[in-house]
């Protein structure tokens, strides 16, 4: 498996946030959906081409994905992801979910999330979702890391009040 651990800075100026995040995400074996369409991309090879900011990443599937901290920074920068899913994710961590609740436009653009089995995500990640005020849904599930779901939810909901969470944790 190809591990992409570095972020390309000048490649993010030179192709805009969008197509620079698409890229890494795909890399990493996740897939992107673009605003306007209904289709999930996944290959890399077939990624659209066109003037700069044309296609914006409105969601993003990392099941099975090999994505890990050493890359949100490409996340930084994409104002219209409203839909995360984490699901089997063996390298996303609290440290991935903090990072990600302190990227501004996705503060604000970010609506539903899912993690499911993230085995190294535990209490402290999910609470920092918190930062996340526009946020929805969230989908907790197979999460053996959170120990005290009913205070994390509780304290999740106090700061996102119109969040629904649905949790599945045993």
């Amino acid at each position: 498996m190809l591990f992409i651990t570095s972020v390309d800075y000048e490649r993010i100026k030179a192709v805009g946030p969008d197509r620079a995040a698409a890229e890494w995400l795909l890399r990493c074996g996740a897939k992107v959906r673009f605003r306007g369409f209904d289709r999930w991309q996944h290959d890399y090879n077939g990624l659209p081409t066109g003037p700069l900011g044309r296609y914006q990443i409105e969601a993003i599937d990392a099941t099975d994905s090999c994505i890990m901290y050493r890359g949100f920074d490409h996340l930084e920068g994409l104002e219209h992801v409203e839909e995360i899913r984490f699901n089997k994710c063996i390298y996303i961590e609290d440290a991935c979910l903090e990072h990600l609740s302190q990227i501004k436009t996705l503060q604000d653009s970010l609506k539903n999330m899912t993690v499911v089995s993230c085995g190294n995500v535990t209490d402290k990640g999910i609470i920092a979702l918190h930062h996340l005020r526009n946020m929805e849904w969230l989908l907790l599930s197979d999460l053996p890391g959170v120990k005290d779901k009913d205070q994390t939810v509780d304290r999740l909901q106090t700061a996102l009040p119109r969040l629904t969470v649905e949790l599945d944790l045993a």
